[in-house]
Order: C-alpha cells, then sequence, then structure tokens
C-alpha cells in the first residue's frame, strides 16, 4: 500500500473475539512492532483475554469508543508517526439476534463509530487501513454457488446493514479521497475466546453441562466455518499487500448445516443428541452463506492452514480447559478486569 515498513499496528475492538486474537498473533508473528488496543469494552470485550501481553514491551491498551473523536484522536496518537502506522478497523456491535431486538446501538457503533475513525485517519495521513467486515453483507444465498467480491449487497439483519453501511463509508473514503483502505468480508469465525452467546461455544458449555442446546428452525442453516488464527493470517496479508480500494472475502472451506455442526460437538463430548431442542427461527434468518475466497489466494498467496478436523477439536478442548474463564464471562465478573487492573 505505501513503501513505508509497519512498526505499529492500531486495533480497534481489540480486547473481543477475534481483536484478542489478532493481538496474540501479531506479538508472535511481528514482535519487533508494536500494538495499540483501543476498545470501548462493550460487554463483548474482555482483558482477560489479554493478560499474556500485559507488562510486554510494546503493548498499549486504550479504553476508548471510536464514536468520540477525542478517544480516537488519542490512540492515534499513542500509535505514533502515520506513515509507519497500520490500522485494523474491528469494533462493531456484531450480535445478529440483539440487532434485531434493537438495531440503534449497530448504527451507532458502526456507522457513525466507522465514519469518525475514517476522518481522523485520513487527517493523519494513515497509510494502511484495513475494515474488518462480514459474508452476511451479502445476504443469502439458494443451495448453489458462492459469494464473490463482486455479489451485490443485500444484508438482511440490522447488523449486516449497519456492517454494509460502513464497507460504503470506507469504499467513499477511497473512491473520494484516495484513502488507502480496504475491505475483508469474512465467513463465521470460531475458536478461543468467543464470547459465549455465539454458536459453538455456547453449544460447547451447554453440552457439558447437559443444558438444552436450543437451535433455531430447523437447524439446516448452512455457513462455512473459519478458523479465527486463519482468518487473521488473512487480514495481516491484506494489511501488508492488500491493494487500496479492493475487496477481500475470506472463507474456510467448511460449509456445513448448524445442525451438523452441533451434531460433531456433542460427538467429539460424548453427549446425547437428545440435548438438541429445536426454538422458534429468527426473523429474515439467512439460509446459506458461502465464500469464493479465490481472490485472496491468487493475489496474496494465502489459504486456510488448518483443516476443520484440526481446528474443532482444538477449540473444544480450549473451552474446556478454560472452565474460570467461561465461569467469569458468563457471570459477568469479566468485567470488573478492567478497573482493578487499571484503577478505574
Amino acid at each position: 500500500m505505501t513503501a513505508q515498513p509497519i512498526s505499529t499496528v492500531l486495533i480497534t475492538g481489540g480486547a473481543g473475539f477475534i481483536g484478542s486474537n489478532f493481538c496474540h498473533m501479531l506479538a508472535e508473528l511481528r514482535p519487533d512492532w508494536s500494538i495499540v488496543n483501543l476498545d470501548a469494552l462493550t460487554y463483548a470485550g474482555n482483558l482477560e483475554n489479554l493478560t499474556s501481553l500485559e507488562g510486554l514491551g510494546g503493548y498499549t491498551f486504550l479504553q476508548g469508543d471510536i464514536r468520540e473523536s477525542s478517544a480516537v484522536e488519542k490512540a492515534l496518537d499513542a500509535a505514533g508517526d502515520p506513515a509507519t502506522v497500520g490500522v485494523v478497523h474491528m469494533a462493531a456491535e456484531s450480535h445478529v439476534d440483539r440487532s434485531i431486538e434493537g438495531g440503534l446501538p449497530f448504527v451507532s457503533t458502526n456507522v457513525l463509530g466507522t465514519q469518525v475513525l475514517l476522518d481522523a485517519c485520513r487527517a493523519r495521513g494513515i497509510g494502511r487501513f484495513v475494515h474488518v467486515s462480514t459474508d452476511e453483507v451479502y445476504g443469502s444465498l439458494g443451495a448453489q454457488g458462492s459469494f464473490t467480491e463482486q455479489t451485490p449487497l443485500a444484508p438482511n439483519s440490522p447488523y449486516s446493514a449497519s456492517k454494509a453501511a460502513s464497507d460504503l463509508l470506507v469504499r467513499a473514503a477511497f473512491q473520494t479521497h484516495g484513502f488507502s483502505a480496504c475491505i475483508t468480508r469474512c465467513s463465521n469465525n470460531y475458536g478461543p475466546y468467543q464470547f459465549p452467546e455465539k454458536l459453538l461455544p455456547l453449544i460447547i458449555a451447554n453440552a457439558r453441562e447437559d443444558k438444552d442446546l436450543p437451535i433455531y428452525g430447523d437447524g439446516l442453516q448452512v455457513r462455512d466455518w473459519l478458523f479465527v488464527r486463519d482468518h487473521n493470517e488473512a487480514i495481516l496479508a491484506v494489511l501488508e499487500g492488500g491493494r487500496p480500494g479492493e475487496v477481500y472475502n475470506i472463507g474456510g472451506n467448511n460449509e456445513m448445516p448448524n445442525l451438523h455442526l452441533v451434531r460433531l460437538v456433542l460427538k467429539e463430548l460424548a453427549k446425547p443428541e437428545s440435548l438438541i431442542t429445536f426454538v422458534k427461527d429468527r426473523p429474515g434468518h439467512d439460509r446459506r452463506y458461502a465464500i469464493d475466497a479465490s481472490k485472496i489466494k491468487a493475489e496474496l498467496g494465502w489459504q486456510p492452514r488448518f483443516t476443520f478436523e484440526q481446528a474443532l477439536p482444538l477449540t473444544i478442548r480450549w473451552y474446556l480447559s478454560q472452565t474460570q474463564w467461561m465461569q467469569r464471562v458468563r457471570s459477568g465478573a469479566y468485567r470488573d478486569y478492567y478497573a482493578r487492573q487499571y484503577g478505574a
């Protein structure tokens, strides 16, 4: 994107599921880079995901809301020379069910917050900007075909509509101002540190405790499952080598119905399928997603390193070994960590 090498990455939403995994990956793969993590610490932001990075030279956490220009400016100040800063924008309200209950927080954070961030980064002359989005902006597929980067946007939930709007703002920043930004759109992520309202950690936790496993509708909604480490390696590839103004789809090549995924988890845990309980489907539930990731593979040489057969057992074992983490998240006790650690 520019000739200047990256020395610092500013991550918005770095205390969330994908963001915290991204921070850990950067500390491992790019140890000479500095990391500035800006997160509002809403319910899905958990600093306990990042305890191993505390005290690490080059890692800085700042609590702040991307909708507030003062917080964004402070984070950019901490990041330093804009010519050597890359921004990875992950901060978002992202839970579909919550967006159905009320869409305003999604519009406020995902749309307004993205514009505030774009304006500040453009004013500073940031040379690399990656906006992390979702395949849900494409809407729902029939039985055949896959989403490509040319698939028209047709979001079906307030969440995906707000993400589509933020994608278009990023596109406009490139088209109007020549801002050096890329957009990534990923399929369903799974892996460590995922908030347990999402399907996979919820199923693991409930099955372990022999609780009912609620499945929407007939459970035959098809999703493409992408291990979070593979996703983050793709984001890093786009950050370092993506072409400004381009969209890159990121998929895991693991299409399966939700019901099949749940049965795989039950088999891994040696739990009975009688725990499965079908509940009323949610409004506007997309039937199928599938990603064509041939563009990022051809241009940047990325492809998933983890097979589903490898990564699903790894993910299940992680949650089974992290009983205290799970208990603190489910009880809400994790939310006092910032006050205890930072005296706020």
